[in-house]
């Protein structure tokens, strides 16, 4: 490909020319896609402006005040020429040169820009591409691999055989909604294994075809990181901020992150929660006006369960045939959270309280418990219902039935709000289950109704030992104003 750069601009140095589009791929590995813990449907793609573009050996600088600067190292195609409307079997046709890219992201600034990346994918340096270029023309395009190093240890590899969307479906996906034209660049995604940089690391990136003849490669594109100087002005715009979740994203996991694998709770309420019954709960709840907290019609697998946890939510939605073969198979919405859950959550399930098939079956269940789950709630039914109890995972279910998914059901989607057994369920919202059933407990109140429950119960054992003791509940049970007297007097005497 000829090289006509911008006048010798060195940023483009590695180009045919400055690029008109830059255009990125949100998620595209299966890989990245396993790690998030969400699999697309279909490509959805975001614009870089084509001043972030870098060559080899320049810098990025991390801005002052930010903490999540991350790397992404990918293939980068370069249009060769005019793609509109193309059909998927011609659209390699279009690609005249590959080549290494990295395209840097700054999660500190995702959160007012709604996926549309512009401030944090957009800066200065945030695209290196080079330093070499492949052709297209003698390359499969399922034969790329991508690999990367931060300071010389091995980061990411992958291959293009690894994607979810190939490479000819990207570029005749995008020529449906626009013309690609001549040295437009398309980032093809990047696999697992993306991570946070510091000031000093050196992060490098390498496209090559280790089976094609030849070998060819784009050598190595080499990115130093820096530390900026310039504060952001808030005046002018929303600040940097971070919270765990960006925090995790960066990374990789929350583990990377330095951040707990427990989910929602602190240990002290998770304590209380499990030494009070559901019903005092329950009690506590209608005092407050909440009547409809309680996910009716499950029971545990197992007598004498226990079930303390925060919601991971699943939905399925009725069976139909042309749905379940497009959704229902591969790495469905079931299988990707069962995959993900955190330790300390419930998976909470709606089924339409369905009970004509299994929703789970024994291995969902061990692989929830060697997650570290806190137990699953089902308003359908368990497969393999005996060895479910058995696994010791808390399940909460309308009941056993013998028969698979598909007969009755679609794995939907998940991480919404839902509706299991006649509750409203959101992600995060602190579930609790024993013999009495399932409360959902909103977590802005959940301290102050455990405590007022456990209060509750020591009136209620009080009480008790009262009418052990040979009084009659009238005027005891509820207690009147005598026998509250009474027991505030033994209360400050204990």
């Amino acid at each position: 490909m000829k090289i006509d750069n911008d006048a010798g601009d060195r940023r483009f140095s590695a180009l045919p020319t400055r690029p008109g589009k830059i255009i990125a791929v949100h998620l595209s590995y299966a890989s990245r896609a396993d790690q998030r813990g969400r699999r697309p449907a279909h490509p959805s793609y975001f614009l870089k402006p084509s001043s972030s573009v870098a060559a080899t050996g320049g810098v990025i600088e991390r801005p002052s005040g930010t903490e999540l600067l991350a790397f992404e190292g990918e293939i980068a195609l370069i249009i060769g020429s005019p793609a509109r409307r193309v059909p998927i079997e011609y659209a390699w046709k279009h690609v005249a040169a590959i080549t290494a890219g990295n395209d840097f992201g700054l999660y500190d600034l995702r959160a007012n820009d709604k996926g549309s990346n512009v401030r944090s994918k957009g800066g200065d340096g945030f695209t290196p591409l080079g330093p070499n270029l492949i052709d297209a023309r003698t390359i499969e395009p399922t034969a790329l691999r991508v690999r990367t190093w931060v300071n010389g240890v091995l980061a990411q590899e992958d291959s293009s055989s690894g994607l979810i969307f190939t490479l000819p479906q990207l570029v005749s996906d995008l020529s449906q909604h626009f013309t690609l034209e001549p040295g437009d660049v398309i980032l093809t995604g990047t696999p697992a294994g993306s991570s946070v940089v510091a000031p000093g690391d050196v992060v490098e990136v390498e496209v090559d075809a280790p089976d094609a003849a030849g070998a060819p490669t784009s050598g190595r594109l080499a990115t130093m990181v820096v530390q900026g100087t310039s504060e952001f002005d808030a005046s002018l715009g929303s600040l940097p901020s971070v919270d765990d979740t960006q925090r995790a994203e960066a990374w990789g996991s929350r583990s990377a992150a330095g951040l707990s694998e427990v989910s929602g709770l602190s240990d002290e309420l998770r304590d209380k929660l499990s030494r009070v019954p559901v019903a005092a709960l329950s009690q506590q709840l209608r005092k407050r006006g909440l009547n409809n907290v309680s996910i009716d019609g499950v029971r545990p697998t197992r007598p004498g369960t226990r079930l303390v946890g925060t919601a991971r939510t699943l939905r399925f939605v009725p069976n139909r045939e042309d749905l379940f073969t497009s959704h229902g198979g591969g790495y469905n919405a079931q299988k990707r959270v069962f995959d993900t859950v955190a330790p300390g959550e419930v998976i909470v399930i709606e089924a339409r309280g369905e009970t004509g098939s299994g929703t789970l079956g024994d291995i969902l269940t061990l692989r929830a418990k060697v997650r570290g789950a806190a137990g699953v709630v089902t308003d359908g039914g368990v497969r393999d219902h005996d060895a479910v109890a058995e696994i010791g995972l808390p399940v909460f279910a309308a009941g056993p039935h013998p028969a698979v998914l598909g007969r009755r059901h679609v794995p939907w989607d998940c991480d919404l709000t839902i509706s299991c057994g006649g509750a409203t369920v959101q992600p995060g919202d602190i579930i609790v289950g024993d013999g009495d059933g399932v409360l959902v407990l909103p977590p802005s109140i959940a301290e102050e109704v455990v405590d007022d429950a456990l209060e509750q119960e020591v009136l209620d054992s009080w009480i008790a030992e009262q009418v052990g003791a040979g009084h009659p509940v009238h005027g005891l049970f509820p207690p009147d104003a005598e026998w509250k007297a009474r027991y505030r007097q033994w209360r400050q005497n204990r």
